[in-house]
């Protein structure tokens, strides 16, 4: 649509008292496009990182191709649920198929990881493919199940948030349920057919990048298994490590600066110009006709549009608005310093003012206002609510962490009540109704004739001239007819009453409201701005007649900011109920989650070092490292379990677990964060919306994989002496159930 529209734009031109281009109509438009082919090019840049990794570790191209080959069969299988689905191609469901390339691949891995070392054991690969998928289907399972089911809380969000998350949502569950059925089917088949039988010294015939990233390797997993002897040697240390871990990341969510969704750089922003109450139609297009050319001539600007008056998303006569268009980003600097400067430099005429904020691909509902963030009161009582706003409006604007504070309250409008004189209007013949039809004439819009042509319609309006429309003085030059025929001044039958009033009067709920609006600095984040106004809305002691509230943008993030937690809890029980059904055990579920909080001080550290809030955005980052996080433990806990059914000892069977399991479990952790890698680092349009999502990724699974190594040990020794003490004192119960006859048995 846009593409059409931009071809047929030599014949969309306007001409109304000058040329009115339709360029700048489609600047909504384009950000979203700009920043939809943004995610394009991190969707390769992930996919390309991704099998570059996969290829280290395996050191054969023959074997990399196997799981690179889930990546496009994966995403194909995404893609065609999608049109199922009726979703498109959009920000959201391009960032869930990038975020998936790094998972589709880890099913592949541990299948491939498992074949190919009993190939390097001698076997045959057509014999290493079925033994290894028997041994490893049930973890590609749980894989599976516990990453989907705590995308189940974030598929069940309501309101705005639910919605726009939705699609993210079906879309990364489609994708990996699919990869883990290429998995299960596709690489233990290409591995019978692909892989090459065990040659010894073939590995002298590799090159020196990989022969030096191997033996890299190695050293790193002999030094992961001399410390990993160190720590089960003294596991009550590790024990009270993690009991910090949840501590900590208790204290990190309740610390850490809080926002919605981050303020995209998408290359437009509206200015919003408002004037005195008082002014008039010529003085206010001279006043903005200034301020455009201010903000034109800013090095940073390729082009603006300008329009004045009542009328479309302006809704009153002393207000204006711009449409400002930047260069590309690398002829101009940061989108908060441009708008900074102009907010300095365009806010110099007397009688006009000027509100910046930037054009955004996500927009959550909300009144116009002349800045982003609104905060409402409303109250049937007008006079406690008019004197308090004015009021509240000072000492919110004295808040060091806000910009642009404003209100919608104009009740200091001057105006002229024109009171007509009975007794005089009777003895002169006019009625009540000849005085308002005799104004509406001279200063109305009323509509006399229409004037037809072959092309177009135009409508003829009554009114007085320009010069007799300057002054209320001028009403004395309005004339009326008596019913004698004579004529009269206005002045004869009326009285002009000079007062002040409200020049617009809004309303919300069918109550009186007064919104205040305001913008942030850099630096501070929506929930600190929240709590300041809430404190300060309590240490007010506002009329028990007046109630308050956070509307738009605002409202929505308190909204998802009560349900954070319970996102976080739901996603963690989600995944403790599909785990518990797998391994039909209370316990072993434990063992598994139990090095989530180390994710989660992870991904909060890394946003509060790159100075990001905790949006929305990361939240969702965050729920995915508890689906991420659990595949270390899983590929632990599962060959564990089987070492234990052959009479190891629990701590000598999670030792074996940890360390064969070493290589895919760092395959796996690495091509998630590569895969990931391209969101946290990418730029251009958009990229500051999936910056945070990326960066708790990449931050939680870095310092995850360091403890998770050694937590999920130690925790599942202390648990399996649980889990035996509490099937030492059910087994007499049970003896005795078997003994019982039949009918006692099942009473």
């Amino acid at each position: 649509v846009v593409d059409d529209v931009r071809a047929k734009l030599p014949q969309l031109r306007l001409q109304v008292k000058g040329a009115i281009h339709l360029t700048p109509l489609l600047a909504r438009s384009l950000p979203i496009r700009a920043a939809v082919s943004n995610v394009q090019e991190t969707l390769a840049i992930a996919i390309c990182l991704v099998i570059m990794v996969i290829f280290l570790f395996l050191r054969k191209v023959s074997a990399t191709i196997i799981p690179a080959l889930a990546v496009p069969v994966s995403l194909i299988g995404t893609c065609a649920a999608m049109y199922a689905f009726g979703f498109s191609i959009n920000n959201m469901t391009l960032l869930a198929l990038t975020l998936s390339v790094g998972f589709v691949v880890d099913d592949a891995i541990v299948m491939l990881e498992n074949i190919v070392r009993h190939v390097e054991g001698g076997m045959r690969p057509f014999e290493a493919a079925l033994k290894g998928s028997r041994e490893i289907g049930f973890t590609i399972v749980s894989i599976t199940f516990s990453l989907i089911a705590v995308f189940i809380p974030v598929l069940l969000m309501g309101g705005m948030v639910g919605r726009v998350f939705r699609e993210f949502a079906v879309t990364i569950a489609v994708a990996i349920i699919t990869s883990g059925f290429v998995s299960l089917t596709l690489t233990p088949m290409l591995c019978a057919r692909v892989l090459r039988g065990h040659h010894p010294g073939e590995e002298e015939k590799q090159n020196f990048v990989l022969r030096t990233f191997e033996a890299l390797f190695e050293r790193m997993k002999s030094a992961y298994e001399w410390s990993l002897d160190r720590v089960l040697a003294y596991k009550s240390i590790m024990l009270m490590v993690t009991l910090a871990t949840i501590a900590g990341t208790i204290w990190l969510y309740i610390v850490v600066p809080k926002g919605f969704f981050p303020v995209e750089d998408t290359g437009y922003m509206i200015g919003i110009t408002e004037g005195n109450t008082d002014i008039a139609f010529p003085a206010m297009v001279d006043h903005q006709r200034k301020v455009a050319d201010i903000v034109r001539k800013d090095p940073a600007v390729d082009y603006i549009n300008s329009t004045v008056g009542a009328g479309g998303p302006n809704s009153l006569p002393n207000s204006g608005r711009m449409l400002v268009a930047l260069k590309p980003r690398d002829e101009r600097g940061s989108l908060q310093s441009i708008i900074a400067r102009l907010r300095r430099e365009a806010n110099i005429f007397p009688g006009i003012q000027i509100f910046f904020q930037p054009i955004q691909n996500i927009n959550l509902g909300g009144k116009l206002a002349k800045s982003q963030y609104q905060y409402t009161l409303q109250s049937n009582d007008t006079e406690a609510l008019y004197r308090v706003a004015p009021e509240l409006r000072d000492k919110i604007a004295k808040l060091p962490g806000l910009l642009d504070v404003t209100t919608d309250l104009y009740v200091k409008n001057p105006q002229v009540t024109v009171a007509v004189d009975r007794e005089k209007a009777m003895v002169y013949g006019v009625s009540i109704d000849q005085v308002r039809q005799q104004l509406y004439d001279a200063f109305g819009s009323r509509q006399v004739a229409t004037i037809y042509t072959p092309a177009n319609n135009y409508e003829v309006i009554l009114e007085t001239k320009p010069e007799f429309q300057n002054s209320p003085n001028d009403l004395d030059k309005v004339y009326l007819k008596t019913s004698n025929g004579t004529v009269v001044p206005l002045s004869a039958v009326t009285k002009f009453v000079r007062t002040v009033g409200p020049l617009q009067v809004n309303h919300q709920g069918q109550q009186p409201a007064v919104t205040i609006s305001f913008n942030l600095r850099p630096g501070f984040s929506l929930g600190q701005a929240v709590d300041e106004i809430s404190n300060l809305e309590r240490e007010d002691h506002l009329p028990a007649t007046i109630t308050t509230g956070f509307q738009g943008t605002a409202q929505v993030f308190q909204d998802s900011l009560r349900g954070q937690g319970i996102l976080i809890l739901a996603a963690i029980f989600a995944a403790y109920v599909v785990l518990g059904i797998l391994y039909e055990s209370f316990i072993h579920p434990i063992t598994i989650i139990s090095g989530l909080p180390s994710a989660g001080i992870g991904a909060i550290l890394t946003l509060m070092l790159f100075r990001m809030e905790l949006s929305v955005i990361a939240m969702i980052g965050i729920v995915m490292l508890v689906g991420i996080v659990k595949k270390n433990a899983i590929m632990m806990i599962d060959f564990a379990i089987e070492r234990r059914r052959v009479g190891l000892s629990a701590e000598s069977a999670i030792r074996e677990a940890a360390i064969v399991r070493f290589r895919p479990i760092m395959m796996t952790t690495f091509a998630a964060i590569f895969g990931t890698l391209p969101i946290a680092l990418g730029t251009g349009a958009g990229a500051e919306l999936r910056q945070p999502l990326g960066v708790a990724v990449v931050g939680g699974l870095l310092l995850s994989q360091l403890l998770t190594l050694y937590i999920t040990p130690v925790i599942y020794v202390y648990l399996d002496r649980v889990d035996r003490l509490i099937k030492r004192r059910l087994e007499p119960q049970l003896e005795e159930v078997a003994e019982a006859p039949p009918a006692v048995a099942a009473e």
